[in-house]
């Protein structure tokens, strides 16, 4: 028997939709988006009959929040992305003009805006003040690392009655975003938590893509270009570019099949070495021989294992990562001057630019489909979920989930086509010596 995975729900839904019918399409539980689609990952099932589907997102019939009555809170966490604005305004719109719900709260600052000691008011959301949002980057509500107090936050939600919560941001926002579900299940409270992913580095688990994702692929695109044009201007250039990617090298990755100017695309899941015969600057070195200049795209994960670092960890709990741009772009220089090799090394690091930029058109129109999708959820009583984008159906993800990271396979079609657009070598690793006595 097919089964369609389960998220959590406050209750029976009883209301009827202010959608008519006639106008507008339903979808229930039973509408569901298959797991799976590869017959390699389908290894744990016997048969046909044992596959997954996620709840297909979308408007209900039947409401769990009487309209009239429900104020919405939204918070945004974490690092800037392109399209956080479009969310906000996209959640607002929807909760207001296709519900006509009572209040849209936005709280500043991220969780600290859920803490009464920082003494950030809300601020009421209305078409108003977020019609023209969207053309703006950054995010109107701002933002902030780390955790707060679970109790003060719940506590403050229902000092300012809040129905349903919409949490815009990545891992630890949704960790958080999980916590204060617990806490509001333990109160016996009918609060909803709703969970849209954002990540620019495009890494949460079993969602084909993050809004901003494409925006910050296209932006990196005409930094590559610029990146390519300096290094030809110059006897052995070499154009250095540094990108986002803590952990997951999406963006290296499709910013370099983007633009088939890149030479060397380097990510945390294909470690390398520098020197030696197999390792990247001897690689680099001949590629300079034959056509005198090269591009190289770094991820900030990439080669964390060659650069001594203190063990440190910012308020989000995330490993602080060392600067493998300017490592690099050092490190390169000294190893061709100690083979008495001019270089002329030119490095780009656009990482705030390409954050605090607006979304591209694709990137806004998922943004409003998302921020759609999180009030249909939530004012059918869903809890303890995210909405994304999974074999290209908008779903309900329970966030449990969702907890591991999307990484670029090696042994994968796209980073095979990296290797075949870069033209670099598939392992830049040394081999080891066999030190085994005989």
């Amino acid at each position: 028997m097919n089964t369609i995975i389960p998220v959590d729900t406050l209750g029976e839904c009883n209301i009827a939709s202010p959608f008519q019918a006639k106008h507008h399409t339903f979808y229930s539980d039973e509408d569901g988006v298959i797991r799976h689609v590869l017959s390699r990952d389908l290894q744990d099932a016997s048969s046909v009959d044992e596959l997954e589907f996620f709840q297909l997102a979308g408007a209900r019939e039947k409401l769990f929040f009487d309209p009239k009555n429900a104020t919405v809170g939204i918070v945004t966490c974490g690092g800037l992305c392109p399209g956080l604005n479009d969310v906000i305004r996209s959640i607002t719109f929807c909760a207001l003009e296709s519900y006509n719900v009572k209040k849209v709260l936005g709280f500043q600052y991220g969780y600290e805006g859920l803490v009464a000691k920082y003494f950030h008011q809300p601020i009421e959301l209305n078409t108003q003040n977020t019609d023209d949002i969207h053309e703006k980057g950054g995010t109107i509500l701002k933002s902030s690392r780390g955790g707060q107090d679970i109790k003060e936050m719940v506590h403050t939600l229902k000092h300012y009655k809040v129905d349903i919560l919409v949490t815009i941001g990545g891992d630890g926002t949704l960790r958080g975003a999980r916590e204060i579900q617990k806490e509001i299940t333990k109160q016996n409270l009918n609060i909803s938590v709703i969970g849209v992913p954002k990540t620019i580095d495009n890494d949460i688990a079993l969602v084909d893509r993050s809004f901003g994702f494409e925006t910050a692929v296209e932006g990196a695109w005409d930094i590559i270009n610029c990146a390519h044009s300096e290094a030809k201007g110059y006897r052995n250039g070499v154009g250095l570019v540094r990108l986002m990617g803590r952990e997951s090298g999406w963006i290296a990755a499709s910013a370099s099949l983007a633009n088939s100017n890149v030479n060397f695309c380097l990510i945390p899941e294909s470690t390398f070495d520098l020197e030696g015969p197999n390792g990247l600057y001897e690689h680099l070195r001949k590629r300079l021989e034959k056509k005198d200049h090269a591009v190289i795209v770094v991820a900030e994960g990439a080669g964390q294992d060659l650069m001594a670092q203190a063990a440190a960890t910012d308020k989000s709990g995330n490993k602080k990562l060392g600067d493998i741009g300017t490592f690099l772009r050092d490190d390169i220089k000294r190893w061709f001057a100690e083979n008495e090799t001019e270089i002329n090394v030119k490095y780009f690091d656009p990482s705030y630019s390409i954050r605090s930029t607006p979304a591209n058109a694709n990137d806004s129109e998922y943004c409003l489909l998302l921020g759609n999708g999180a009030m249909h959820a939530a004012m059918a009583g869903k809890t303890n979920m995210i909405v994304g984008l999974h074999n290209h159906r908008l779903v309900h993800l329970p966030i449990p989930m969702v907890g591991k990271r999307k990484q670029v396979e090696p042994d994968r079609w796209v980073w095979q086509t990296v290797l075949q657009a870069t033209r670099q070598p598939a392992n830049m690793k040394n081999e080891k010596e066999d030190r085994t006595e005989t």
